[in-house]
């Protein structure tokens, strides 16, 4: 139970090479998460940075069985001592204690014993354990070199957990791997600051992180002369005629393209820089999972000669399925399947994979390991998906989350709170209305935007009434059906309703990885989303 850093990862390292299995916990999951994971994996020892982390899970109360040692690592946290059948530690004690060990270590590991117990994020339900052994992952770090080739030296900023398996892969075991320098984030709210202080050559990152450096970028052109924007989308719209005819995309048609050479030639390095210095200026690779990336943001990014690389997985496969690569990358696909990974389509197109890196189950439920699975042993990731021209898959969206209106059109949330996300006005996205005649939208307002909005209509941004007025809802639907232009009209949201508490992993409405626990998040506005739809029919 640590916070990225180095601690957790010789934690990890040390239990590893002796056999053992980690299971790594969320760092800000709340105490009750953290006392199921710790029984349910039936876990000897816990290692937690603070003293206070292992007394807030046992004032849950809940029996830990199996758990008899608790090893503390900040330095001065506690001092050596036992609470009842629980023997505490500090880090100090136990590396002066291995510095005279005679012992033999133990054996080291085999190909399938595990090299974790992943717990998936748990958008519906208790999260299941993932078990994932040493040949799964390694072939995963090994099948990733496919799309994206470190050099030894390359500098990683980390700032997804590490309890997530797509960090733990991409951002950990193949920096190291790969003999690359892995540098930790102090915290999301200080992301903008620490890539411009390390500097990184490699990032990866979830989709949400992009959209809000696109959205910074936006809102800084939009407080500039009407000519700086207009030249910056000059210049995106000519990189991207150029990344297209490389990547086999349809080239837009423009009437001004015969003036591409001139504007390649003195517009593109300079406004690429402009993007390019939001992270530091160094960047070279940057890998985006977890959720589709908006095409605007891709557009912008690869125009501009930062093309991200958009792969697909799932934590039951550690995790990396299929992924694009820097010489061959279709933002709108994720890439082909790695050359050990096999996919096919199942009934209604769902993806279905056999792989080196699939997990052994989950553990301790056999029921749950036997459905994720075809009775000829093929893993259902419950993704639907496409194959397009050139064998590049596509995702559709979540069999269990596309909504489905009254009316019959079947729409794909995810991608339509990502592209109303581009705006900065919105914090964050939710889309309902399933069974509904159209699609509602319930956001969370960026604070500054919310009070420059609040502003410019003569409201109180602190009062509560203001974000129901219908001056607000109009001009935020309006910006909405903006960002979203690109979606026909039936998948365009018809009523808003608009808050300024966050959804956080702590309130338990978003995942690790920022996704969006739809369950949740549907209950905690139900009264909400009822009024929405009873006023408007």
């Amino acid at each position: 139970l640590m916070p990225n850093g180095r601690d957790h990862v010789c934690a990890d390292q040390a239990a590893l090479a002796n056999g053992l299995i980690p299971v790594p916990l969320h760092a800000i999951d709340t105490p009750g998460a953290s006392a199921f994971i710790t029984i349910d994996s039936q876990a000897a020892t816990l290692v937690t940075n603070k003293l206070t982390r292992w007394q807030q899970i046992r004032a849950t109360g809940v029996p830990l069985p199996d758990l008899k040692n608790i090893i503390i690592t900040d330095p001065g946290e506690t001092e050596d001592k036992s609470e009842g059948r629980f023997h505490i530690r500090s880090l100090e004690s136990i590396l002066l204690e291995g510095a005279s060990w005679t012992e033999d270590l133990p054996a080291g590991p085999l190909e399938d014993d595990l090299a974790g117990i992943i717990y998936t994020s748990g958008t519906t339900g208790r999260p299941k354990g993932v078990m994932l052994t040493h040949r799964n992952i390694v072939s995963n770090v090994k099948a990733t070199l496919e799309c994206v080739s470190p050099k030894v030296g390359d500098t990683f900023l980390s700032f997804l957990p590490l309890s997530h398996t797509f960090e733990r892969t991409a951002g950990y075991y193949l920096a190291l791997a790969t003999g690359c320098i892995i540098a930790y984030n102090r915290s999301v709210l200080l992301l903008a600051e620490d890539l411009k202080t390390i500097k990184p050559t490699v990032i990866i990152s979830v989709p949400r992180v992009y959209e809000r450096i696109y959205a910074r970028v936006q809102d800084k052109l939009r407080k500039s002369r009407p000519i700086a924007k207009k030249l910056f989308d000059w210049a995106v719209e000519v990189g991207w005629r150029d990344f297209c005819r490389k990547n086999h995309l349809p080239v837009e048609k423009s009437g001004r393209s015969w003036l591409d050479g001139i504007v390649r030639a003195t517009l593109l390095h300079k406004m690429a820089n402009t993007l390019l210095s939001q992270f530091g200026g160094r960047l070279r690779i940057a890998i985006s999972g977890g959720a589709a990336l908006n095409h605007k943001v891709a557009r912008t990014f690869c125009g501009l000669g930062l093309p991200i690389i958009q792969g697909y997985g799932m934590t039951e496969a550690s995790p990396i399925i299929a992924g694009n690569c820097v010489e061959f990358n279709q933002p709108d696909t994720v890439g082909k399947p790695f050359c050990n990974v096999e996919i096919r389509l199942g009934e209604g197109n769902e993806i279905q994979v056999r792989a080196p890196s699939i997990m052994k189950g989950y553990w301790h439920r056999p029921e749950d390991t036997a459905a994720a699975f075809t009775k000829d042993g093929w893993l259902k990731t419950g993704d639907v998906g496409e194959f397009n021209a050139d064998g590049m898959l596509k995702i559709k969206g979540r069999i269990k989350e596309i909504i489905v209106t009254s009316t019959g059109e079947k729409i794909p949330p995810a991608d339509l709170e990502s592209a109303i996300e581009t705006d900065p006005l919105f914090a964050q996205a939710y889309i309902v209305g399933e069974n509904k005649p159209y699609l509602g939208l319930l956001a969370v307002v960026e604070p500054n935007e919310w009070a420059s909005l609040a502003a410019s209509l003569n409201l109180d941004p602190n009062a509560p009434e203001s974000l129901a007025s219908p001056a607000v809802r109009t001009t935020a639907l309006k910006r909405a059906k903006t960002a979203a232009a690109d979606f026909p009209n039936y998948a365009l949201p018809r009523a808003v309703i608009l808050t300024t508490e966050p959804w956080t992993i702590e309130n338990g409405l978003i995942t690790p990885t920022l996704k969006l626990k739809r369950g949740p998040l549907s209950k905690h506005f139900a009264a909400e989303i009822e009024k929405l739809y009873a006023v408007h029919g």
